[in-house]
C-alpha cells in the first residue's frame, strides 16, 4: 500500500509544478491588468481636465466681443435670428464629461475591488500603475 501511495504522489508531482507556474503566471497577468487599469484611471482624469479646459475656452465669450456682436445684430436689418451653437456645444461637452466621469468611477471601483482582495502584489500594481499613469498623462495637460 505504501508503494502505491508513493506512485500516486510521484504521478501528481508534475501537475503541482504546473499549477505553481500557472498560479504565478495568472498572478503576474492580474497585476499587469490592474497596473494598466490604474494608468487608464489617471488618463481618464487628464482627459476630463482637458475636456473641461476646452469647454471653458470654447464657451466663454469675452464681454467686449459680446458687446460688438450685439451692436452688429442691432445695426443689421435682417429679420432672421442668429443661430447660437453655444447650447449645443455646452451639451456635447457636458455629455462627454459625464461619460468620462462614469468611466472613471467604474475603473475606480474595479481597482478598489482588486485592492480589497488584500493581495499585496495587487496593491503594489495599483500604486505603481497610478504613479506611471500620473507620470505619463499629466504632461499632456501642459500641451494645450
Amino acid at each position: 500500500m505504501a508503494s502505491n501511495d508513493l506512485t500516486h504522489i510521484c504521478f501528481l508531482q508534475p501537475f503541482t509544478i504546473f499549477n505553481f507556474w500557472a498560479y504565478n503566471l495568472c498572478m503576474a497577468l492580474s497585476v499587469l491588468v490592474i497596473l494598466l487599469l490604474a494608468v487608464l484611471y489617471e488618463s481618464i482624469k487628464v482627459g476630463k481636465a482637458r475636456l473641461l479646459h476646452q469647454a471653458l475656452m470654447n464657451l466663454s465669450i469675452p464681454t467686449s466681443q459680446q458687446l460688438i456682436e450685439e451692436a452688429d445684430q442691432d445695426s443689421s436689418s435682417s429679420d432672421s435670428l442668429p443661430v447660437s451653437r453655444s447650447p449645443l456645444r455646452w451639451f456635447l461637452c457636458h455629455f462627454g464629461q459625464s461619460l468620462l466621469h462614469v468611466a472613471q468611477v467604474v475603473v475606480g471601483y474595479f481597482m478598489m475591488l482588486a485592492v480589497m482582495s488584500y493581495n499585496t502584489w495587487i496593491f503594489f500594481g495599483v500604486v505603481l500603475g497610478s504613479g506611471v499613469g500620473y507620470y505619463l498623462a499629466y504632461p499632456l495637460l501642459s500641451m494645450t
